[in-house]
């Protein structure tokens, strides 16, 4: 008889791909390398801006928020009494104010008013900077950067002349006669937004055209072959590479207006006809230097500081979900 034996099938080609999957020195390792560091060279280089502003932040904030835990008043100030600890006395007392609430709520509208307002002129302007020649160009800056440097004051007051009832060309083009801007709140309060974006829109839109200017021409080239219009462009292509620089202005637009002090001011006399134009920081000014209430006036600043940094640090936080890196 014949005995059968068992025969082994034939071996597989070895292939490159799989030749490296056996071979441990070719095979990638699977473990993460460890991400650079730096040490403390860039902490180095940032140590002289951290002194400064911790000279000049810090302490002030630290003292801000002290004074606010306090019963300090103009008898504290002069010695005439003791300065005695409060604790959150304060803060409650300021938000069982019903001017408190109010005058909150006009702010967090103005400074959003202003801050659409302020993008939408500035991006716009430059959008319109790309289109136009060098000479329309250069004039359109020049009158931006003078809006940017004149002084705030300065600018309110023009701006109150331009729509003086009696001797305001304003009124006289458009066939208002005696009409007073700043007599009402709501006429009050666009007075003072339009002298806010005229002063704040040149920082947006210098800042938006660099970065259009930054963009590939390819891309907005392609784009207008597809026979998309201008505002497709904007919307699709050159505001989400722009979202960065978008964020930046964005957040700084929203503190420089959520704090605007000398225009209402100015413009409409300390607040308005019995306080109808207050905003926060006018209404902390006459609490701490013209009631001397100076805790009041403290905690009030401490509270725009935590919204101010509540919306800053949302913000940033939805553009890093959103994929950017800041």
């Amino acid at each position: 008889m014949r005995r059968t034996t068992d025969v082994a099938p034939p071996a597989k080609p070895s292939t490159p791909a799989t030749a490296a999957r056996r071979d441990p020195a070719t095979t990638p390792s699977r473990r993460k390398s460890p991400r650079p560091h730096g040490g403390w060279t860039p902490w180095l280089y940032l140590a002289p801006a951290l002194a400064v502003l911790g000279a000049l932040l810090v302490y002030p904030v630290y003292q801000l928020g002290l004074i606010s835990f306090l019963e300090y008043t103009q008898a504290q100030v002069s010695g005439g009494e003791p300065t005695r600890f409060r604790g959150l006395a304060n803060y409650t007392g300021l938000f069982a104010d019903d001017q408190f609430g109010q005058v909150l709520l006009a702010t967090v509208g103005f400074a959003a008013a202003c801050v659409l307002g302020t993008l939408a002129v500035g991006c716009a302007l430059a959008v319109l900077l790309t289109r136009v020649r060098a000479l329309p160009r250069l004039a359109l800056l020049l009158a931006a950067l003078g809006a940017w440097a004149t002084p705030t004051i300065t600018g309110s007051t023009v701006w109150l002349f331009l729509f003086d009832p009696d001797f305001g060309p304003v009124n006289r083009l458009l066939g208002l006669g005696d009409f007073s801007w700043t007599y009402g709140r709501y006429s009050a309060f666009l007075l003072v937004l339009l002298e806010v974006v005229w002063c704040s829109f040149p920082f947006v839109m210098i800042t938006v055209y660099a970065g259009i200017r930054a963009v590939p021409g390819e891309v907005l080239e392609a784009a207008a072959l597809d026979g998309a219009s201008q505002w497709r462009i904007w919307r699709s292509v050159l505001a989400p590479i722009l979202r960065p620089i978008l964020g930046i202005v964005t957040v700084q637009s929203v503190i420089w207006d959520f704090k605007v002090f000398t225009q209402i001011y100015v413009m409409t006399g300390g607040g308005g006809i019995a306080g109808q134009n207050l905003v926060l920081n006018v209404y902390a000014y006459q609490k701490a230097f013209a009631s001397s209430q100076y805790s009041l006036g403290s905690a009030i600043g401490v509270v725009m500081l935590l919204l101010l940094l509540a919306v800053t640090l949302g913000y940033l936080r939805l553009l890093r979900r959103q994929g950017e890196d800041l």
